[in-house]
């Protein structure tokens, strides 16, 4: 690496730091010491004002400043949340104001003299990945401060950090900790992001790394250590994700090989040589820059960029832990029982160190279901549950944990009874697994032999392995926009194609449905920006520029599309549908353009598919008013049942207020869905239903009712929902449907249900 010129920011805030060097190495007190930093940092700011708050009791203190009122120091108190200060502190951001009274959550204190400062800067200060105080400056004339004067203020706060901390200034009860914890069993919920029930004991990733000095002694010294854990730890990446097993190629891969992308990215190694320029330790710099990093992430509202982001925060703690010696994991010392990891967040590469054989499951305080961790854990087979808040503050190391991600918690510190009854429904979803599997070779056949085509849906290549468990028919519903979700960059041609020839040679005879990319809206792509994202987004992503809307209009991506599934089907038949049709032109275009690239291989020679069957989904109830239109042109029809019932409802999937609203059973529902299915059926197009209820027995039946005889749902419904339908009269259920249906009743679901139960329909 070659040694950056200092920027100004590092030039300035080492000017400060040389000078603090001394006030800190000093023997006055720590009230002393804090009395010199406020004037050197206003005199070298050229602030009026510099103060610095600290957390004492719950609340921030005035401790220090130069150019305030004296009296009201240790006088001045300010809530978490409360005015500029108090903001600052409970959100862990930095504030910049040209005008301080034009802040929403501006607290005017008057003892403090503070009504001839117009401008304001704040910083947090922060230990043990909290705020345990604020550093502000403040300036008779209205201005904001220069990037510079901000970084340098941010630097400053970490050595403070330090200071305070010598002194036993800081509050370490405060904002919750280890205080918040009790020896009594408790519950914690989150989000579901593997599915399965796990029990073991609590094992934290990693010891918290504390960095105790920040100031350097030897700049070079200093960079010579940061390049040599930088080589350290690129090799063990190295090392790492050679070594990763999961049987077949997936897309795991493509997720390390990204995370592998950000260990050599220069722009960070850049941002950490610059923080060593400014006169920090090497830990100090790698922490400064990923305390920058945590309060960015607090900022992006773009989960997959969040994503990325928790990449770069998990390598930013293995190369902090090598600099600082303290390389032992959990991992590397090793798993002696059945364990429960507990983290903050992982990156995908720190998982695999794990011994899968003791590793039950994961619990993280962050996480999403795009997240690249979560990607590794699937492919492994560990259930892991995301956005548990306060697991690391509420959970002791060694403590038993009994984690249900279906039922979205852990029970911590369980009673015997707890325990019971949670090994009883383990028992109990194992026999049922076991009885699942016994039906794999089973067809999905009624009572009164009506065959039932029961395929999965999958959106991995490692998926694909679920049809020879389940049984499935094959693969209703292969969402191609996985593989982008998942790239740092746009994949090529050749990458998709590869993908879905693998998919197709798995399947073997069965029959792959590869939806189009479904990106843009709620799923959007850093490396994608359109106007609309300049534009700062969508208010309803949902119902916005995304899938066929944005394939059509950015053609060249859809044209590369195309090709891939051609040239990857070569000789056999081609199973396509289009994603999100509001009208039948857009079926048309999306076709035409598929059409063109196939002649276009043709007239090259090129083997494309022996049969192309087309197919639409709909989600868009407008699509419903013109079936007439679109069926003779259709293969098949789709009904996605996740988007549809929202659009139809008004009723947004994710808002628990309105989850009563977003019922399958409903009236409504049924009513849309029979006359599609009606019309479906009288012009001799097959329709089924990829959503996700159809993964529920009791809705998977409702659905079998209206005449729909083809569903595809995710692997794990494939057992519940054939057992469904191997004990299910088919003929007499369409004889009750239309009658609940022109009665219409509230509870139409209940009616449903007490006639499954009367007639002895497995449901569970």
């Amino acid at each position: 690496m070659a040694v950056p010129a200092p920027t100004p920011a590092a030039t300035a805030a080492r000017e400060i730091l040389t000078r603090l060097h001394d006030v800190m190495a000093g023997r006055t007190n720590a009230q002393a010491k804090l009395n010199n930093v406020v004037k050197i940092i206003a005199e070298a700011t050229a602030s009026e004002v510099c103060s610095i708050y600290l957390l004492r009791d719950g609340v921030l203190e005035l401790f220090a400043t130069q150019g305030l009122h004296q009296d009201a120091v240790h006088v001045t108190k300010l809530a978490l949340g409360e005015g500029l200060v108090g903001t600052i502190a409970k959100h862990v951001e930095t504030l910049n104001l040209d005008e301080a009274t034009s802040h929403p959550e501006f607290a005017y204190k008057p003892e403090t003299g503070e009504e001839l400062y117009h401008s304001f800067a704040g910083v947090p200060i922060v230990r043990r990945e909290r705020a345990v105080g604020v550093l502000c400056v403040q300036h008779e004339a209205s201005r904001r401060y220069d990037d510079v004067e901000i970084e340098a203020l941010q630097t400053v706060a970490m050595v403070l950090a330090e200071l305070i901390a010598a002194a036993g200034l800081i509050d370490e009860s405060s904002g919750g900790g280890a205080g918040a914890r009790d020896n009594g069993p408790a519950q914690l919920t989150g989000l579901k992001l593997v599915d399965g029930m796990a029990r073991g004991h609590a094992v934290f990733h990693q010891p918290r790394v504390i960095v105790e000095h920040t100031v350097a002694e030897d700049v070079e010294v200093e960079r010579q250590r940061v390049y040599s854990a930088f080589r350290q730890m690129r090799e063990s990446i190295e090392r790492m994700t050679s070594q990763a097993e999961f049987g077949m190629a997936g897309e795991h891969q493509e997720v390390l090989e990204t995370y592998k992308m950000f260990a050599y990215d220069e722009g960070w190694s850049r941002r950490i040589n610059e923080a060593i320029s400014s006169g920090l330790t090497a830990e100090a710099a790698i922490e400064r820059v990923q305390q920058r990093q945590r309060m960015r992430m607090r900022e992006i509202s773009d989960p997959l960029l969040a994503d990325r982001m928790h990449d770069l925060e998990d390598l930013s703690n293995r190369l902090l832990r090598i600099v600082s010696g303290q390389l032992g994991t959990a991992a590397q010392m090793g798993l002696r029982q059945d364990s429960i990891l507990i983290a903050r967040n992982l990156g995908p590469a720190e998982l695999l160190e794990y011994d899968r054989r003791r590793l039950k499951g994961v619990v993280l305080e962050e996480g999403s279901l795009t997240a690249h961790v979560t990607i590794v854990a699937r492919a492994m087979g560990v259930p892991v549950m995301g956005r548990t808040k306060d697991v690391r503050h509420m959970v002791a190391e060694g403590d038993l944990l009994l984690l249900d991600t279906s039922q979205q918690r852990v029970v911590v510190r369980p009673t015997a009874t707890m325990e019971e009854a949670f090994e009883a429904k383990l028992s109990v979803t194992q026999r049922r697994r076991a009885e699942f599997a016994a039906l794999r070779d089973q067809p999905a056949l009624s009572k009164d032999g009506v065959r039932v085509q029961l395929m999965m849906n999958a959106g991995l290549r490692d998926d694909v392995a679920a049809l020879e468990t389940t049984g499935a028919d094959g693969i209703g519903l292969f969402r191609t926009e996985f593989q982008f979700l998942v790239s740092a960059t746009l994949p090529q041609r050749e990458r998709q194609q590869r993908l879905y020839k693998d998919v197709m040679d798995a399947a073997g005879d069965r029959p792959v449905i590869f939806r189009t990319v479904d990106i843009g809206g709620d799923k959007a792509l850093p490396y994608m920006k359109g106007p609309e994202d300049e534009a700062g987004g969508e208010e309803n992503p949902a119902m916005g520029w995304r899938a066929l809307r944005l394939a059509l209009e950015r053609d060249a991506l859809m044209k590369a599309q195309a090709r891939a599934l051609l040239e990857a089907s070569a000789g056999r038949t081609l199973h396509v549908m289009f994603p999100m049709v509001s009208e039948p032109w857009e079926y048309e275009a999306a076709r035409d353009l598929v059409e063109q690239q196939r002649k276009w291989l043709a007239d090259r020679g090129k083997l494309g598919p022996g049969a192309v069957r087309y197919g639409a989904m709909l989600e868009v109830p407008a699509l419903a008013e013109m079936l007439d239109q679109l069926l003779p042109r259709l293969d098949f029809l789709s009904i996605g049942t996740n988007d549809l019932t929202q659009f139809l409802f008004a009723a947004d999937r994710g808002n628990p207020k309105l989850a009563d609203r977003y019922d399958w059973l409903s009236p409504a529902i049924l009513r849309f869905l029979a006359r599609v299915s009606r019309t479906c059926r009288e012009a001799g197009v097959p329709v089924g239903v990829c959503g996700e209820m159809g993964g529920r027995p009791l809705e998977a039946m409702a659905l079998l009712g209206l005449g729909i005889d083809r569903l595809s749902i995710t692997p794990a419904a494939i057992g519940p929902v054939k057992a469904m339908i191997r004990s299910l009269d088919i003929g007499a259920l369409r004889d009750v449907i239309p009658t609940l249906l022109d009665e219409a009743p509230r509870d139409l679901r209940q009616r449903i249900e007490a006639w499954a139960i009367g007639n002895g329909v497995a449901l569970d």
